[in-house]
This record gives structure tokens, C-alpha cells and sequence, in this order.
């Protein structure tokens, strides 16, 4: 009786060891990996919710920038760390792109989602001073003058690419029925709208931001579910009878597959504090970026959903085999 007895108290003890470990989570430094370069968007936002998380947490949430690839080195690298909860990453809409262009082999399933916290879609803003008053007069030129219209935003393949042959398929155009002008992102290519060597451009609005203030660019719509709150003239192309996905850039929590349960539940309620907070808010605010919180099990099925869509249209924008 007496070896029982210790057997299981034994036991017990053993059990509130190891539930008072998984309690203590975190009880050591967390790794945010960042895909971009330090200054950029996805760095900015990957610091603030790291910053922001270190606060509820109580240990620090260091952010590291490993690049290279398009984006690919600092993806693999959130893919192939431990499981532990201790390497996290800030994962952009790359993830649902890199495998179909062959500049990674891994998918969004090979990423634990634990919560989305950006999405800005695309739009489509001409020149202030270009001759259609609204978007139904714009896509009527489209139509009229195949070919003869240049967009930019991006390079070749990214998101701003996907998204205007999202659109034209949508309308029953050919993907290419708009010349791509690849650029080295939305800054220069909006540079580019207001000097006219552009016609058009499908980045997102807070990517257009200052042309749009100073009166050099004016949006005719929006690829998403509802207007954006910031421009609240500007309608969406759903509103206006065009039933395209909403397409854009989107950035979110993530961590390699096989995460404890415990511990994504444990983050997420975490970023669920972040993304409500005064500071992020007005941090993303301040940058015109869209505040969109997606909790865990939605944002892993958002990631596998953005992933099978962007593949068809890549597919059709002849930009994949």
C-alpha cells in the first residue's frame, strides 16, 4: 500500500510539473522573423505587434529581418522552426504566391495560423486629371481600347499583377487585356501615374495615399467586401456589379505546423489584445493600413483559400504553367 501510495503521489507530482511548465509559458525571449527588409510595411507591422505582444506576454519579442529570396528565406525560416512557440513570424500574402512561381516549395498549409491582423485590397486609381468620372466609364475604355492601357504597382507575379487579372477575368477580358509595366513597388509606380507614363494602378490605397491627397490620383474603386472607412467615396467593385474576390496585401501572425494547442490559443488571445489596442490602432491608422483581426482557425483557412485562388488566377494571368 505504502509503494502505491508513492507511486501515486509520484505521479501527481509529476502531472503539476508539467502543468505549472505549460502554464509558464513563456518563460524565455520570442523570435519574430520578418520576411522584409527593416523599414518596410511588413517590417512596421511586425514590430508594433511585437512590441505590443512583449507587453501582454512579459518577455521580449524580438524582431528579426532574414531576407532574400522574394521573400522566400524569411518564410522557410518560420516553416522549419521548432514548434515550440518560440520562433513566430509575421507571414505576408507571399506565402500563397512563392510555390506557384517555383521560388519556394512550401504552401500555406506548411504554417500554423495564428492570427490575421492586416488587409489592404486592391484598387484602381488613375490620374486626378484623367478624362472618366467614374469606374463604369473607365472599364468601358478598357474594353474599347484592349492593350493600350498600362498598370503598375509591382513587379512581374505580385499581388497588384494577380490582382488586376482577377478583375479583367472577372469582367470577361483576357488577363493581359491591360499592359503590365513592372516597377520596383507602389511608390515609384504611383510616381510614375502622376508624371503619365502609367494610365492606371492597382495598389492598395494607403499605397496611393499621398497622390491621392495632393491631388495627383483619384480611386475609382476597390477590390474588397466594403468600403474602405478612409475613403468612404470610393465604391467597391462588388457594389458595382463586378462579383471579383476581394484581392490585396495581408499579413498575419503565424508559426510552423505542429504548435502545442495550448500555446496558439494562448497567442491568439494575445493578438486579439494587440490588434484592439489604442497604440496599434493608431500606429496602422497613422499609416492608412487596414486593421483586419482574423482569429486562428479562420486565418488557416483564409491562407489555404488565398492560396488555391491565386493559383487559378495566376494560372490565367499566364504568369504560372
Amino acid at each position: 500500500m505504502k509503494k502505491i501510495l508513492a507511486s501515486l503521489f509520484a505521479a501527481a507530482l509529476l502531472l503539476g510539473v508539467g502543468a505549472s511548465a505549460q502554464a509558464a509559458y513563456p518563460d524565455q525571449p520570442i523570435t519574430m522573423l520578418c520576411a522584409w527588409d527593416a523599414g518596410g510595411g511588413t517590417d512596421a507591422c511586425a514590430r508594433i505587434v511585437a512590441t505590443l505582444m512583449q507587453q501582454e506576454l512579459g518577455v521580449p519579442v524580438n524582431v528579426v529581418n532574414r531576407t532574400g529570396g522574394s521573400g522566400a528565406v524569411g518564410h522557410q525560416a518560420m516553416v522549419s522552426a521548432k514548434p515550440d512557440g518560440y520562433t513566430l513570424g509575421l507571414a505576408s500574402v507571399e506565402i500563397s504566391m512563392m510555390h506557384w512561381m517555383d521560388i519556394a516549395k512550401f504552401t500555406a498549409k506548411d504554417f500554423t495560423g495564428i492570427a490575421g491582423v492586416n488587409f489592404d485590397p486592391a484598387g484602381i486609381t488613375v490620374r486626378f486629371d484623367a478624362p472618366w468620372k467614374d469606374y463604369k466609364e473607365f472599364e468601358a475604355h478598357v474594353k474599347a481600347n484592349p492593350g493600350k492601357i498600362k498598370n503598375s504597382g509591382t513587379g512581374v507575379g505580385g499581388i497588384w499583377h494577380l490582382a488586376q487579372g482577377a478583375w479583367l477575368t472577372t469582367i470577361g477580358l483576357p488577363a493581359d487585356a491591360i499592359s503590365w509595366i513592372p516597377s520596383r513597388g507602389a511608390a515609384p509606380a504611383m510616381q510614375d501615374l502622376a508624371a503619365g507614363g502609367i494610365d492606371m494602378s492597382s495598389c492598395s490605397l494607403p499605397e496611393a495615399a499621398s497622390m491621392i491627397e495632393a491631388k495627383k490620383a483619384r480611386p475609382l474603386a476597390i477590390m474588397a467586401d466594403v468600403r474602405d472607412p478612409k475613403y468612404p467615396d470610393t465604391p467597391t467593385l462588388k457594389e458595382l456589379g463586378i462579383n471579383v474576390s476581394a484581392i490585396g496585401a495581408w499579413r498575419g501572425v503565424v508559426g510552423p505546423v505542429g504548435m502545442p494547442q495550448d500555446i496558439v490559443d494562448k497567442l491568439e488571445a494575445v493578438v486579439s489584445k494587440v490588434v484592439q489596442s489604442k497604440e496599434f490602432i493608431d500606429f496602422m491608422n497613422g499609416r492608412g493600413y487596414g486593421i483586419q483581426f482574423m482569429p486562428a482557425k479562420e486565418f488557416t483557412a483564409f491562407m489555404a483559400k488565398a492560396d488555391d485562388a491565386n493559383g487559378v488566377i495566376m494560372k490565367a494571368a499566364g504568369l504560372v504553367k
